[in-house]
């Protein structure tokens, strides 16, 4: 949610800064902005697309952008980033949540603050500070103040440098060569170089053209931070002969798979065998991931596990020394998650992250990290993570036939396959409410079969155990409605035919993906192992919802109201 980008070196910053912006759109935006540093500040931001938004290209080799997704404001030009101090001395671009925002106001009173925004109170913050302070100085005052979450870029007037802080929100420093960049995500950045710095919290400091200077607020003193180099490719942010990055990435998943199978679970295996008490956690995609793996590991290794959404975790579980946390989180940066996580690590316990992004802020506090190993993911809907997810829990339960899977995932991208699923898309489209069903290990997927609906066609959709159906659900059923039903031949077949004819026998339309010709049904592959039927559900779940979404003229890759990254809680 919400993106930064800046730039100082030695080439006009404008455009790399727009192009910056337009390689994290998928992190949700509804305005954008950018500001230029050369004698005076210069400012060009509006509501609306990039595009519509940066039109007036702007002079000078420094600069900060921003895409913002509103919290404090609604969506108007005066509540866009940058935001300034009274005299426009200070530009600001920020991400997170400012919680102490009345009594900066009442601080702040006799400043001229022009926006409704949190982000500009930073800005007169600084101001202040400023007044009796060196810029360093007075920036370590001002966050001294702040209660939330931030990550921020900042110019001022007559200094050739950009500043920058971050606390529970992401921020990266890019290494160039006579060039330094910062970034929310290292898309923003990624065709310049791949050498990185992830920051911490309480990082402060500035970039110049050819140096980076890291503090740390609360001591004052110098921190230090070891430079990464990131293993994407500019390739991962091109959509190359695709339309849309969702299909591009569903079908990637077809080569993906043999580096996600060598993902490396080895720490996190003896860990689960170690401990008694195990609670995993994960938020949309990432908690149906969560709940794959209680099932087998109660399943296939009999070992107890209690599951949960990231937001509800600390108002539930009271975690201590001899409780390991598994954390899913394809980003490494799901606020939720984060906190979960930083809530469980305080009370002692142990930490397995199972994450995309090497040297994310959860890979950075784990003591055991697992990488999904996917690529860069830029479609907002989670594809090919969640095959990396799956492919994770399988490794971590010891049940994992990888030449088998690649099989049930290779024929699940065969054209004639794809083309089926197109089909039955057509009788999705036209539909307010969508109904998903499965049992055991199929009702995972129809959870995140619906999510996909619902996320990228605005369709209201359900999943529900298919045998939850007679305790409530049952009453929405009419001739209105449509169930998919996930019906393999595996232990839940018999059972779930039985509530495919409770539906029908209501007048209600029925697809199902099954490995049996039944009717009305997507064929999905029939794996050697009733185990790996999730496996064949998941690329028809993945594209019966991107195709459903084409038929009714929706961008699959930026779904309203969603961001990629979600970052606040």
């Amino acid at each position: 949610m919400c993106g930064i980008c800046a730039y100082i070196g030695e080439k006009e910053a404008f455009p790399i800064l727009k192009e910056g912006l337009k390689r994290i759109e998928y992190r949700g935006y509804d305005s954008a902005g950018i500001a230029v540093l050369e004698k005076e500040i210069k400012v060009n931001k509006d509501v609306g697309k990039i595009e519509e938004a940066l039109k007036e290209e702007l002079e000078g080799k420094i600069g900060i952008a921003h895409t913002r997704w509103a919290t404090h404001g609604g969506v108007s030009k005066e509540n866009a980033h940058p935001q300034f101090d009274c005299f426009n001395n200070i530009a600001i671009v920020h991400n997170g949540v400012i919680e102490n925002v009345e009594e900066l106001r009442e601080k702040l009173r006799n400043h001229k603050i022009r926006s409704e925004t949190d982000t500009e109170l930073i800005a007169h913050l600084i101001e202040e500070e400023l007044k009796t302070k060196l810029p360093m100085e007075a920036i370590r005052s001002a966050l001294l103040e702040l209660k939330g979450s931030y990550a921020f870029a900042l110019l001022i007037k007559g200094e050739d440098k950009i500043y920058f802080a971050k606390k529970d929100s992401p921020l990266i420093v890019g290494i160039g060569k006579g060039e330094m960049f910062l970034g929310s995500d290292v898309a923003a950045f990624l065709k310049h170089t791949n050498d990185v710095i992830y920051l911490e919290d309480y990082d402060f400091g500035y970039i110049s053209k050819d140096r980076e200077a890291i503090f740390n607020a609360l001591s004052g003193k110098k921190a230090s931070r070891r430079a990464v180099k990131v293993s994407f490719s500019p390739e991962d942010v091109e959509k190359g002969e695709y339309e849309y990055f969702m299909l591009k990435e569903i079908e990637e998943q077809g080569y993906r798979i043999t580096d996600m199978l060598n993902s490396n679970t080895k720490d996190l295996e003896r860990a689960i065998e170690e401990f008694d008490r195990i609670h995993i956690i994960g938020a949309g995609t990432s908690y149906h991931a969560a709940r794959m793996l209680k099932y087998l590991l109660e399943r296939e290794k009999g070992i107890e596990s209690d599951v949960m959404i990231s937001s509800e975790y600390k108002f539930f579980k009271r975690p201590d020394k001899n409780t390991l946390v598994i954390a899913f989180s394809q980003s490494g940066e799901t606020a939720d998650t984060l906190k979960a996580v930083k809530f469980a690590k305080e009370r002692n316990a142990k930490i397995g992250v199972i994450t995309n992004i090497r040297g994310s802020s959860l890979d950075r506090i784990s003591d055991y990290s697992v990488y999904l190993n996917a690529g860069l993911e830029v479609g907002v809907a989670a594809t090919k993570t969640f095959l990396a997810q799956l492919v994770i829990t399988y490794k971590l339960s010891k049940r994992i036939d990888g030449e088998e899977i690649k099989r049930i995932i290779n024929y699940s991208l065969r054209e004639e396959n794809k083309q089926v699923v197109k089909k039955f898309s057509k009788e999705i489209a036209n539909k307010e409410h969508v109904f998903y069903l499965g049992r055991g290990l199929n009702f995972p997927l129809a959870m995140e079969g619906s999510l996909k609906l619902k996320e990228i066609t605005y369709i209201h959709s359900e999943a529900y155990p298919a045998g939850e159906l007679k305790h409530g659900p049952i009453s929405l059923i009419d001739e209105d409605s449509l169930a998919i039903f996930l019906v393999p031949k595996d232990e839940t077949y018999e059972k779930t035919l039985s509530n495919i004819q409770e539906v029908r026998a209501r007048g209600a339309k029925t697809i199902l993906l099954s490995d049996v010709a039944l009717d009305n049904s997507i064929n999905i592959a029939k794996p050697k192992d009733p185990l790996y039927y999730p496996f064949a559900e998941l690329i028809p779940l993945q594209l019966l919802a991107y195709y459903t979404a084409r038929e009714r003229g929706l961008d699959t890759d930026k779904p309203r109201n969603l961001a990629k990254s979600v970052t606040v809680e």
